[in-house]
């Protein structure tokens, strides 16, 4: 096991020295960087920055060149994504990838695959055991449906919704899997001011239910109202971290990203 990089600091997630390489694009330099339990965790920057190359390194969707990734003090780069999701850490992405013929509760379902027990002889068979555990993710799915406000859709084909609440759909999927880190890539995006708003206020209701949550987003608004720490990246690189209102104040993050001149 690696040691951790902030030994001293306590921390959900560790990111460190993280580089990635696609031939000769340097995609990430060098990120180090580290995540305390039970915030939410905003991370910003232009497009290419970076930003969702880092969320493939954190959920194992592409190994980094360089460095490594800690969750609870465990290495998890090189892990596979189904292993790394069973530890804890569940993710959305930007464009929406639901099972849009399935209903909506279906879809939610499906996300409670990592915490299922029964095997393929148990499943086949329709054994006792397995029609048990059916019900329980049956019963918890329509808890999730509750809690992010689409139990009245249950039954409805994921498709025929809306894109807002497509999106929180898909929110849903992930918190079924029980995780302790949620990450978020571009949830507002193509989202109306309302739907922004509700958004908003559901991230911060999973974050009062012990999840720690990092929020790749470009709506600003949304950012500086629910986030607790924000990373800048630029080019690949840490441009700056701090709370919104010092983020709001940098210089450097003024001139590359929120408009100064």
């Amino acid at each position: 096991m690696q040691e951790a990089c902030f030994p001293d600091s306590p921390s959900i997630l560790e990111m460190c020295d993280i580089q990635m390489h696609f031939g000769g694009l340097v995609a990430l330099k060098g990120i180090r960087y580290t995540v305390p339990p039970g915030i939410i965790q905003a991370l910003i920057g232009p497009n290419g920055a970076g930003k969702t190359t880092l969320f493939h390194c954190i959920s194992g969707l592409i190994q980094p060149t360089f460095g490594h990734v800690l969750f609870e003090g465990r290495q998890i780069n090189g892990m596979l994504p189904h292993r790394i999701a069973r530890l804890g850490i569940s993710r959305t992405f930007q464009h929406v990838a639901l099972f849009k013929s399935m209903t909506v509760l279906e879809n939610i379902m499906l996300g409670r695959h990592p915490r299922t027990r029964s095997g393929f002889w148990a499943t086949g068979l329709r054994l006792p055991a397995m029609r048990r555990e059916e019900r329980e993710i049956r019963e918890t799915a329509r808890s999730h449906l509750d809690f992010v406000g689409l139990g009245d859709s249950a039954n409805l084909p994921a498709g025929t919704l809306p894109l807002g609440k497509q999106k929180i759909l898909e929110i849903a999927r992930a918190m079924a899997t029980d995780p302790r880190l949620l990450l978020l890539d571009e949830p507002a995006g193509g989202l109306n001011m309302r739907e922004t708003e509700v958004l908003g206020e559901l991230i911060q209701r999973i974050r009062a239910c012990g999840v720690t949550v990092i929020l790749v987003e470009h709506d600003m608004n949304l950012v500086m109202e629910i986030a607790d720490r924000i990373l800048v990246l630029h080019y690949g690189s840490q441009l700056a971290s701090g709370t919104p209102m010092e983020i709001m104040d940098h210089p450097e993050v003024i001139e590359a990203y929120l408009g100064g001149g």
